[in-house]
């Protein structure tokens, strides 16, 4: 017997509600993020990750602003056509997707997530969607 599994689409709608872009922690950009965003802003890939990043450890991760908020939330995402890997895969990110606990905790602060949803149902369409090879979505 073939279990239920939801996709990814019934388990989360995005509300630009921007929750996801507020807080610490931040973004973490790859170098190919940020010949994107750099790109789309016409900003220079370096003088972009001296102005728009603060490093966490070795690794750039999106700078916040004064108000907490991603440097490039303004109501709505300001490089929406080219965010960062990390924005478009939420909240399907490995964090979240490998402990049911950690999709409960997220749903709490993301009104997006779905809350109402079995534990086994849940359960089995996330690790449907954890892929081994990190090529979700």
């Amino acid at each position: 017997m073939v279990s239920e599994t939801l996709k990814s689409d019934d388990l989360f709608e995005c509300k630009q509600c921007g929750d996801c872009c507020k807080g610490y922690g931040g973004t973490f950009v790859t170098w190919e993020d940020i010949r994107r965003i750099a790109a789309f802003i016409d900003e220079d890939p370096d003088r972009f990750v001296k102005k728009y990043c603060q490093m966490s450890g070795t690794r750039p991760v999106l700078a916040q602003a004064e108000n907490g908020y991603c440097v490039f939330w303004d109501k709505l995402c300001r490089i929406h056509p080219v965010k960062p890997r990390m924005c478009r895969q939420w909240p399907f990110i490995l964090s979240v997707l490998i402990d049911l606990e950690n999709w409960r905790i997220m749903a709490k602060s993301c009104s997006g997530i779905r809350t109402d949803i079995s534990d086994a149902l849940l359960e089995s369409s996330l690790k449907c969607i954890l892929l081994p090879d990190d090529r979700r979505l």
